[in-house]
């Protein structure tokens, strides 16, 4: 048994590195393709891009690891059964789960690991990336804009028709679009040519703009101005853009206080979730509160005291005489005033509108403020949600490369064939159903749709009863699409029907 177990798991590393391999080769091309626009043409260093390829690695191994113990597997065991290897050594006493024992254990220290991975190493890579991709935009400025279509460059898009010189710091064709404090674009500038002027001691960057126009929206300061679309327009030779760099971004590996709840290991997620939650309550208690005072519907009415209450008696009264209504109001019995309409009429025609005017303002005021408070909590919940998704993802990736196992290797001893073939298209097929159903659910859980932790276990969950279903037809040695046993099961049925009718 002890030469069976290291042969076993001989026939497995090895497919397991060579699959791990081969895919992830495959991986990294494929993020090449998504990264191509912030890598290509840009002026970037060999030693930089293989950084960015290097810091890229973990997280493609978060992806590909499961994977490759679903194709390894499938490739194992569909050897043994094609060659009568599991043949043979269910003819020398060993069953598939004895088979699987070895790799079971294997398998399990493997999601050990990769939980330990995804917690401590997984993070800094992200930090690491998150500061290169940025700092590239601070050092090399010409990197981040591209010809012909418009980039976001510290707070400005910008578009050229096309870069050259050294570095590539003149430009041609240039419209820039300035953003508010709002994030509104109020300002245009075009000019034919620019330069980018820029020097290792200088935390500024200058953009030297020639022969263009300026156009500004000014924001009117009364509502009357606002009918008339105020603007500021000129035409200048040459106009410079000042555009500061803060002096802690100028090495392109330079840390940012930047945290991302894919930068978090399970401690500092732990503890940023309930911060927010406590934060997400408070302003939410808050507002609820400050609603209720402006509405003022909700607020319980207090007692006054005898003098009080004779005083605005009083007070009304005059007030009503003035307006002419005495004799109307004392006319009118006790609780009859039950509707809007009936308390409406209690005040002249001239006041009515005023009233109603009053009511829409208030109203439409009521409104904006619940629709913009609205956006910001939904960002805020959104967040809250991310945090939840990540730390529940760290356990969830351990686990399913478990799983994963126990559906490659009875599937691979039921389909009975090895080689990079039909297992790798059979073990693309469900890894891809695994991740997409991870994917969906992912981005359900973060709109507050599902609850995050089934978002983060739902691919998991699904997964399960699959390697369940899959290990008990293995163990039974029927095929995949052997209905048998529930035609004997059918059988016994009937059977037992007639029995009990003859009787």
């Amino acid at each position: 048994m002890r030469i069976l177990d290291q042969y076993i798991l001989k026939r497995f590393l090895y497919n397991f590195f060579s699959s791990f391999l081969i895919l992830m080769f495959i991986f990294i091309f494929q993020t090449i393709w998504l990264f191509i626009d912030d890598l290509a043409g840009k002026g970037l260093d060999f030693i930089i891009i293989a950084k960015f390829l290097f810091y890229l690695l973990p997280d493609l191994t978060e992806k590909v690891l499961p994977l490759t113990v679903l194709l390894a597997s499938i490739i194992t065991f569909g050897t043994f059964a094609e060659n009568y290897e599991f043949a043979a050594m269910k003819a020398s006493g060993m069953s598939l789960q004895r088979a699987m024992r070895i790799l079971a254990i294997l398998v399990s220290f493997l999601g050990i690991l990769t939980f330990f991975f995804a917690n401590n190493v997984i993070p800094v890579s992200q930090q690491k990336i998150y500061n290169l991709r940025r700092n590239i935009a601070t050092v090399k400025p010409a990197a981040v804009i591209e010809e012909g279509i418009f980039s976001d460059f510290e707070g400005m898009n910008i578009k050229v028709n096309k870069k050259y010189g050294d570095n590539d710091r003149f430009l041609d064709q240039i419209i820039i679009h300035k953003k508010s404090r709002l994030q509104k674009n109020t300002t245009v500038i075009k000019a034919k040519s620019g330069e980018l002027i820029s020097s290792e001691g200088s935390a500024i960057v200058q953009l030297l703009l020639k022969d263009g126009h300026y156009y500004e929206d000014v924001v009117p300061r009364s509502g009357n101005q606002k009918r008339n679309f105020p603007f500021a327009k000129a035409k200048f030779e040459t106009y410079t853009l000042n555009i500061e760099i803060p002096e802690n971004e100028k090495d392109l590996e330079e840390e940012r206080n930047v945290r991302t709840d894919k930068m978090k290991n399970i401690g500092r997620l732990i503890r940023d979730i309930d911060s927010l939650e406590q934060n997400n309550k408070t302003l939410v208690r808050a507002f609820s509160e400050n609603m209720i005072e402006r509405v003022g519907v909700f607020n319980p009415l207090q007692e006054l005291d005898s003098i009080d209450a004779q005083i605005r008696k009083e007070n009304r009264d005059q007030m009503r005489k003035r307006a002419g209504l005495a004799d109307s109001i004392k006319s009118i019995p006790v609780d009859t005033v039950r509707t809007a309409k009936d308390i409406m009429n209690l005040y002249p025609e001239f006041q009515r509108s005023q009233l109603l005017a009053t009511a829409r303002n208030k109203i439409a005021n009521l409104y904006n403020s619940v629709s913009g408070k609205k956006n910001d909590f939904d960002r805020r919940y959104k967040i809250y949600n991310m945090h939840i998704l990540s730390l529940h993802k760290k356990y969830a990736l351990g686990l399913s490369c478990i799983i994963l196992f126990f559906v490659g290797a009875p599937l691979g001893a039921i389909i009975r064939k090895g080689g990079i073939g039909l297992p790798l298209v059979i073990a693309i097929i469900i890894f891809l159903s695994y991740y997409f159903i991870g994917v969906f659910a992912g981005n359900y859980s973060k709109e507050g749709n599902i609850h995050p932790i089934l978002g983060a276990w739902l691919s998991t969950i699904i997964i399960l009863p699959l390697g369940i279903f899959l290990t008990r037809k293995a163990t039974a040695d029927r095929g995949l699409t052997d209905f048998s046993f529930l035609a004997q099961r059918f059988r016994s049925l009937f059977r037992f029907r007639k029995k009990n009718d003859q009787n």
